[in-house]
């Protein structure tokens, strides 16, 4: 029995030093019980080691969103150019590669990967790693495929959707959950007018690459929620994707999905209904895919309010027991909280009238959904009052712009004269998602404050669809910079029992803007937050290049370092023979930051 507890405790302790998912562990928690580095020492992190990937010295890239995943000392990243690879954790030292595209030289691909997911069974142990609309099995020790895996290694994921999708975009950029022996899957699909392929789920036997089920997340004939579309939108209808990641409940067996919107992403008069299961928090049993329970967060999606990244789960108080609860973020700059077993909302939500469309054919819902807490954690309604005051001429320049276009607030739908949407497609909160303190019931946001004009056009005869828009546009002033009052970033730390903020600082900083002697404004930010157990919250994310500890408890920035360009990823920290290392892509490519190629780990002098 001694020695049963023995191998209990180093196995959790083990545990406990690894990454081993993308968001951490399979509740997307992004929180690590190490405490070496804490609120004492954190001033003195130095850098550990740097790894370069050698892609922007082969090409220029756009950018880096990849976590490590970091299991028994080694480290698994991808790379700009989709090239899987592995680390000594404690040193950097390259042990293999995988390229997808080897031999392509100049011609190569390039395009965003979030990182891989990891399985081990018995002796066989995988990494699981998609690129475009391919998954592939890679054996975790030598990175060669299995060729006991779908074909030679690979699966074709344009493949058993239950519908032909060929010509049409899918691929997929965000890991998916390991339950079990099966990869759970997302996708990413067209977003525009013309025909887009469905954002089913999917999960595959991890050894074969066959796939076990199927989830249609726009439904099928018979299946829950048909009757919220057209007869027929199950053979055309695109879109209703989980493109932020996958969040698991193990001890459930439940799976948890964040979905996008429909498509055509602003004009809905060819999906009408609420669309199920777009904008939806949807809990799946992980091991058939039948539905337990689900929650539209936003009915008939015309803004691009895509639900952007996994929830997180997290244990809270309530009438004094304990609770197991989900935590989903958005970018509309609402938390919902859900009790994670049934569905049921633990701090009220309000379905609220919401304004209808001019636009020929669009019948839009005549609610949304508003939870009464925790507050919101952007901005929701740009008046004259709420613009940029950096500079007299700023808001000058502005205010001429503002006054052409239709302004409200959230929901205001689009138009063909021009729409402000606010939030806009940036957030409020983006695929970076949150971190979690469970002992203290906190969760860490950072969000955006950023507005868009959606302007509505009627599509050329002959085009196959009704409507087209005239592109994703910003509402900045004659410099870039945004166009509302600062801040224009925010770090949040919220009281999920009490359903209030427990500190708010503005998150990051322009110098150039410093240098004039404009008080620090925030920056948009791209990416996430990590929380541990030493009492701090880890984050790049911001324009100024920066990478920065937070106490937890304040909100006070406890270090800081300046990288050679923007950490537009999450970080992940992990321990090895006791040394906790801090690791973050430094990859840039966003804002016009310079591109780079790098991996770089923090840690303690030795």
């Amino acid at each position: 029995m001694f020695r049963l507890a023995c191998a209990l405790i180093l196995t959790a302790a083990l545990n406990a030093a690894d990454w081993p998912f993308y968001g951490g562990d399979a509740g997307s928690s992004r929180y690590s019980t190490l405490k070496r580095i804490n609120t004492r020492n954190v001033g003195n992190l130095k850098v550990a080691w740097t790894f370069h990937t050698g892609d922007k010295r082969d090409r220029p890239v756009t950018q880096m969103q990849c976590t490590p995943v970091v299991v028994d000392g080694v480290m698994y990243v991808t790379s700009p150019q989709l090239k899987v690879i592995a680390l000594r954790a404690d040193t950097g030292e390259k042990l293999w590669s995988y390229d997808p595209f080897a031999g392509l030289n100049d011609r190569r691909p390039r395009g965003v990967s979030r990182g891989v997911s990891y399985w081990a069974g018995g002796r066989d142990k995988r990494i699981l790693f998609t690129y475009r609309s391919r998954l592939v099995s890679l054996d975790a020790a030598t990175g060669k495929p299995d060729k006991a895996f779908g074909d030679n290694g690979q699966v074709d994921l344009t493949q058993g959707l239950d519908r032909d999708i060929t010509g049409l975009a899918y691929y997929v950029t965000t890991p998916g959950v390991v339950y079990k022996d099966l990869l759970i899957l997302g996708s990413t699909t067209g977003e525009g007018p013309r025909p887009s392929a469905p954002g089913h789920v999917r999960a595959f036997d991890v050894r074969t690459g066959k796939r076990k089920w199927i989830f249609h997340t726009i439904p099928h004939p018979g299946e829950f929620g048909y009757e919220t579309w057209p007869p027929d939108a199950w053979k055309r209808g695109g879109g209703t994707n989980v493109w932020g990641g996958l969040t698991l409940d193990v001890k459930r067996g439940l799976v948890f999905l964040a979905t996008g919107s429909p498509t055509f992403d602003f004009y809905g008069g060819d999906r009408t209904g609420d669309n199920l299961f777009g904008n939806s928090v949807v809990a799946l049993d992980a091991g058939t895919g039948r539905r337990v329970w689900h929650y539209q967060v936003v009915h008939h999606d015309v803004w691009d309010y895509d639900l952007p990244s996994a929830p997180s789960l997290v244990t809270l108080r309530r009438g004094g027991r304990p609770v197991d609860a989900l935590v989903q973020l958005s970018k509309m700059g609402f938390v919902f909280v859900f009790d994670r077993a049934t569905g049921k909302p633990l701090f009220p939500i309000e379905e609220r009238p919401a304004p209808p469309s001019d636009v020929p054919g669009e019948t839009l819902s005549p609610t949304q959904p508003f939870p009464l807490k925790p507050p919101p954690l952007s901005r929701q309604r740009l008046t004259e009052e709420d613009l940029t005051d950096v500079t007299p001429a700023k808001r000058a320049y502005i205010l001429e712009r503002y006054r052409k276009l239709r302004a409200g607030s959230i929901y205001t739908p689009p138009s063909t004269q021009g729409t402000l949407i606010y939030p806009g497609f940036n957030g409020g909160v983006n695929w970076g998602g949150g971190s979690i303190d469970p002992e203290n019931g906190l969760l860490f946001a950072n969000s955006n404050e950023s507005v868009n004009w959606m302007t509505l056009k009627k599509a050329a005869a002959g085009a196959g669809y009704t409507f087209d828009f005239k592109g994703y546009t910003q509402l900045l002033d004659e410099e870039g910079y945004p166009s509302m009052k600062p801040p224009w970033g925010w770090l949040t730390a919220v009281d999920l029992n009490s359903g209030d903020f427990r500190w708010r600082v503005s998150f990051g900083e322009h110098p150039e803007l410093t240098a004039r002697g404009i008080p620090p404004t925030g920056t948009t930010n791209f990416g996430g937050s990590i929380a541990t157990a030493g009492g701090l919250v880890f984050i790049g994310a911001t324009q100024d290049h920066k990478f920065r500890a937070f106490d937890s408890r304040s909100g006070k920035v406890l270090w800081e370092t300046q990288l050679e360009t923007g950490a537009y990823a999450t970080p992940c920290t992990y321990e090895i023979g006791g040394r906790q290392y801090v690791a973050v892509a430094v990859g840039g490519g966003r804002w016009n930051s310079p591109a780079g190629d790098s991996f770089v780990a923090f840690a303690l002098p030795d």
